[in-house]
């Protein structure tokens, strides 16, 4: 594992890269470190070249002048540019799926196939912005962490908050250097977005959608309703997760990618 780095404008962008072959570029969700990885890392970093970027606000990367879903796939772009990649695979994790729709419609001759990791292409709903609103409001008022230890229980599974309750534990306790304005930053992007299920229809390439059984962030429903749209892709459905499926059903997940990265080899 490679940590790297390059000047974006007047920020300076952190990622890490592993591996060689074919490029996978994981992009990490609200919230997240890149760590959020790991283990698919191991497990690929012997098959694939991997990129693993830190997105602005997130551990070493400050915050850019634009947070939009736009302006944080523009520094996916930069990072590619910089590896002399022309053309990959992104895993984009909840947010992180947005950031790759964003990608998706600006850049789409650079993807040879895309995975939304427990997201989706859809907007916000009113009720939605609402409750980011009020979460806002929160981090203004509590502080980042406070609004993490209190809205990451959430994230996973009824089965995992009670039978496994030491690793949601453990996942909040590596979040305490989250500043509040990257979370404001990334909410705001959220309620900003535009619906993208267009983007979905005229994709000229593989779609997976990984999904979450008990996924209360991104219901499966709304995945289902959306898979079909893709002229090709492929679900795979988590039964025993939440919004968190690397972390709750690691040896599913890395199942799931492996066989859809191995389809899309040359």
């Amino acid at each position: 594992m490679i940590n790297k780095s390059l000047l974006y404008k007047d920020t300076t962008l952190h990622y890490r890269v592993a591996g060689t072959g074919k490029t996978v570029v994981l992009i990490h969700g609200f919230g997240e470190l890149s760590d959020i990885w790991d283990q698919l890392i191991r497990e690929f970093k012997d098959s694939f070249h991997l990129i693993i970027p830190e997105l602005p606000g997130t551990g070493k990367t400050q915050l850019i002048e634009d947070m939009s879903m736009e302006g944080m796939a523009e520094t996916i772009k930069a990072i590619l540019d910089q590896e002399g990649v022309t053309r990959s695979i992104m895993v984009g994790h909840s947010m992180g799926g947005y950031i790759t729709m964003a990608f998706a419609e600006k850049y789409p001759a650079l993807l040879q196939a895309y995975c939304l990791f427990h997201s989706s292409a859809y907007a916000d709903t009113e009720e939605k912005k609402a409750t980011r609103r009020k979460g806002i409001q929160f981090i203004r008022d509590h502080g980042a962490f406070e609004f993490l230890k209190t809205a990451t229980p959430n994230l996973f599974s009824p089965k995992t908050r009670d039978e496994r309750p030491e690793l949601i534990d453990r996942q909040i306790r590596g979040l305490s250097n989250f500043s509040a304005d990257s979370l404001v930053s990334y909410y705001e992007a959220m309620i900003q977005r535009p619906d993208r299920r267009e983007i979905l229809k005229i994709s000229k390439v593989p779609v997976l959608f990984l999904a979450g059984e008990s996924d209360n962030a991104i219901p499966l429903a709304d995945v289902l309703e959306q898979c079909h749209l893709p002229e090709k892709s492929y679900i795979d459905v988590l039964n025993q997760s939440g919004h968190m499926g690397m972390l709750e059903e690691p040896d599913e997940c890395t199942e799931a990618l492996k066989n859809f990265l191995t389809h899309q080899m040359d």
